[in-house]
């Protein structure tokens, strides 16, 4: 059975790598700008964070992500540029993505309106002769694939206002298909395909040193099902941040979060499947390192982790 599963992995991965539809995982209540590129500068200063996520634990070929995300405010605030990096490992094929952001920043008196574009590269190959066959002679049909280099751009408006943000995106502006009698890829733009992301919370001061954040995700694309997520988070002292998501697609994630001091935060994220894939993994892990430059206290959100 493992093996049919790395074979399933193997055989979706060179198209689920570039999909029109977003991979959203729970990197993105710790790196908004990874689904909206409105968000970029919204912390306040330069800052850098390294991730690596370990999906589907237990499943030969399972999903391994790296990221590198950074972002700033320029020109007073008025601007923000962001900088995403992702290396994408599903069985034998790698990609990896280069994506800038761009935010235009209008103040509303307390409140702040972002317009955000985001414009990238993809580019993957799959080394199909590290598969082992089980037909002698199927050798001489598994040659490495060249590389493809394609596209990719992004749209979203992010407002927040004092204790409340919400924000609107489509992550994914082309739709990519793959020609295998071409040996390609295909690109198109189809709104009608698009998936558009809404997202929003709030932020309630509970007492002195505890505060409760909820949010959700909207994920709606035309013609198909409405998914979504909600998510409650406790910030104590100001230092921790401890909380879970509910998922549609059934699956719950747990997230901890430390402020080590000003600069300096670590974050650990556990997803766990109770649909059909929790026979066959014990689920997904995320890791997160932040150090955020030329730390003012007066620069600080309070809806940002």
């Amino acid at each position: 059975m493992k093996k049919f599963y790395r074979f399933l992995i193997l055989l979706l991965a060179p198209v689920s790598l570039i999909g029109q539809q977003p991979p959203v995982t729970n990197q993105y209540i710790l790196n908004p700008l990874s689904i909206n590129p409105a968000f970029a500068g919204n912390r306040g200063a330069l800052n850098i964070a390294a991730f690596y996520r370990k999906q589907w634990v237990g499943i030969p070929g399972a999903p391994e992500t790296m990221t590198l995300a950074m972002d700033a405010p320029v020109l007073d605030g008025k601007l923000g540029l962001g900088l995403i990096v992702v290396n994408d490992r599903i069985g034998v094929t790698r990609a990896t993505q280069f994506s800038s952001n761009y935010a235009y920043r209008i103040s509303m008196g307390d409140g702040m309106l972002s317009f955000g574009l985001g414009a990238g590269l993809i580019t993957t190959n799959t080394a199909w002769s590290d598969l082992v066959v089980l037909d002698p002679g199927d050798e001489i049909y598994l040659s490495d694939s060249r590389a493809f280099y394609v596209p990719d751009f992004s749209f979203g408006v992010y407002y927040s206002y004092r204790n409340y943000f919400a924000g609107l995106s489509i992550p994914k502006l082309l739709g990519y298909g793959f020609d295998y009698p071409e040996n390609k890829y295909t690109l198109s733009v189809d709104p009608g395909q698009y998936y558009y992301l809404f997202n929003t919370g709030y932020l309630i001061t509970l007492s002195q040193k505890t505060k409760f954040f909820p949010s959700v995700l909207f994920s709606y694309s035309p013609g198909d099902k409405l998914l979504y997520e909600v998510n409650a988070h406790f910030n104590l002292f100001d230092r921790l941040w401890v909380g879970a998501s509910y998922r549609s697609e059934r699956s719950v994630t747990g997230l901890l979060q430390f402020s080590i001091n000003n600069q300096v935060k670590a974050a650990y994220s556990y997803d766990f499947d109770f649909g059909d894939l929790r026979t066959y993994t014990s689920g997904s892990h995320e890791i997160m390192l932040r150090y955020v430059f030329n730390y003012r206290v007066e620069v600080v959100n309070p809806l940002i982790f």
